[in-house]
This record gives C-alpha cells, structure tokens and sequence, in this order.
C-alpha cells in the first residue's frame, strides 16, 4: 500500500485557503518528484493521501531530514511572500507517494490536522 503525506504547520496563523493551498503545493511537488511505477500503483489503490500537522519551523526542518536521510521523495514549501506570511517561510512538507509502513516510521505519532 503507498500513501501520500503532507504536513502542515498550525503555529503562523494560516488563513484556511492559505493552508489548502500550501497543501496542494506540498501535494504537487512532491507527486513530481516521485516515481511513475510508484505513482501508478498509488492510483490503482485510490491514491491515500493524508494531512497532519506539525507545531513549528524546528519540528518541520527534523522532520524534512528524517525524510531526506531515508530517501523518500519530498518538498519543503516556502511561501512567495504575496499574501500572509513572508518571503521564504516554510509552510510545508509534502512526501511521496511511498510505501505506508515506511512513511509511518517517520510521520506516525504527527496528528491529523
């Protein structure tokens, strides 16, 4: 089974269209990055995705080199700087589609957003 995971930080105060469109970003960008074979069984399998949340800047940069090291396909979003936050905030992490029991490992104890 293969799932795509995005994560979203809750502490800079996101507008809610904010948040859904640095989550398709994260979503995009890292579907960009993956495999095609992969990205196809995802599909096949109804393309899981999931949302969760991370408390801050510190949590989301450990948690994009957890991913790094174990080497998942990412992306990091860093805002444009055209609307709420500033030039180059790290807003979120998008990761896959991977295999589920292995992006657990890393994202497993993160809440739903």
């Amino acid at each position: 089974m293969y799932k795509q995971v995005i994560v979203l930080r809750k502490d800079i105060g996101m507008s809610n269209g904010k948040l859904i469109s640095q989550a398709l970003h994260a979503a995009i960008g890292a579907l960009k990055k993956s495999d095609a074979g992969i990205v196809e069984k995802w599909e096949n399998e109804g393309s899981k995705k999931v949302v969760l949340k991370i408390n801050g800047v510190k949590e989301l940069k450990d948690l994009e080199s957890k991913i790094r090291k174990s080497g998942m396909p990412y992306v990091l979003v860093k805002d444009a700087g055209l609307t709420q936050l500033k030039t180059g905030t790290p807003t979120a992490l998008g990761i896959g589609p991977v295999e589920e029991t292995k992006v657990n490992k890393i994202t497993g104890k993160l809440k739903l957003l």
